[in-house]
């Protein structure tokens, strides 16, 4: 690890409301979900994944996106993204009052197949329409690449495949893009060189980076990413999470965690972590159990070390 070469400044993207929840055997009534992303926002968090529109049998935690949305507060400098596969979902998204969407395609063709009836390429070119419409009604979009580092289905997913369903995105005009480690299959050292490549390969693409924690690697993994350049990082409160479409997929990395890794590292975030932690506090409470962020169980360093001087 080369410390010199992180960043001074991290992005983080709290996708709890949408990814943590989705997954939730308790469902949480549209108050519940407004007040945890209103006390995010307040912690100083700037961009917000608030749900997706998508079928309610499909996934009934997310059935009320659209009338959440409508209450959501605009606070200046803060992004409300909500996910979409299709114009149908976007044209929802807009409806509610969103200004921004995120499209979401498998990288690996095992689990496109499995979950779109389509390689990645094709689901790709599926999504012309939807940059279309978002393009003539000032709706601005960004993509998720599921399945970006291994795939429950074809195991290891090739960097090759990756950059090819990359550059598909980016030539249709998709420049913000997410690699997402959907079952937790990545590695450090595979992250590294990934993303230090593709970003050769496509240098006008805003890459970004979704970990899951599933087999104790999504920090370690984002410290690859900062030292390959990588900057945005979506992460969920308390850990929360999975994906109802990849079998072994676990909870995310934990915000609370994320953000006290970068504290300690000396990386901003501008996000308060006493706040995050009573954010968390509260998920927990209304999921009904601890899930797997750390911070939440052991405290801040410094709190230890206050609470032994006395």
């Amino acid at each position: 690890m080369d410390w010199t070469k992180l960043p001074q400044k991290m992005l983080v993207c709290e996708v709890g409301p949408r990814d943590g929840l989705q997954s939730e055997k308790q469902h949480l009534t549209i108050d519940q979900k407004l007040e945890l992303i209103n006390l995010a926002v307040a912690a100083g968090c700037k961009v917000v994944e608030v749900g997706s529109f998508v079928s309610p049998k499909a996934i009934p935690q997310m059935a009320d996106t659209d009338e959440l949305c409508k209450l959501l507060p605009q606070v200046e400098g803060v992004e409300y993204r909500g996910l979409i596969f299709n114009l149908k979902g976007l044209k929802r998204a807009e409806a509610a009052g969103l200004k921004k969407c995120q499209l979401t395609v498998s990288a690996s063709k095992g689990h496109c197949l499995a979950n779109m009836n389509k390689t990645p390429e094709e689901a790709v070119a599926s999504f012309a329409e939807c940059v279309e419409y978002a393009n003539e009604h000032g709706i601005a979009l960004c993509a998720a690449m599921a399945t970006s580092f291994g795939c429950p289905i074809d195991g290891h997913v090739p960097f090759e495949q990756v950059v090819s369903v990359a550059k598909c995105l980016s030539e249709m005009g998709i420049k913000e893009i997410t690699l997402a480690d959907t079952t937790g299959m990545a590695n450090p050292r595979q992250v590294y060189q990934y993303m230090v490549d593709i970003q050769k390969l496509i240098p006008d693409a805003d890459f970004g980076l979704h970990f899951h924690n599933t087999r104790g690697l999504g920090l370690a993994n984002v410290m690859a990413g900062l030292e390959a350049g990588i900057v945005r990082f979506d992460a969920s409160y308390a850990g929360t999470g999975g994906c109802p479409f990849a079998p072994g997929a676990s909870g995310n990395i934990a915000t609370e965690d994320l953000i006290n890794m970068c504290n300690e590292t000396g990386i901003e975030t501008g996000i308060d972590i006493d706040k995050y932690l009573e954010l968390g506090r509260k998920v927990e409470e209304y999921v009904g159990g601890k899930r797997s962020s750390a911070l939440l169980r052991a405290g801040k360093c410094s709190d230890i070390v206050a609470k032994n001087k006395k």
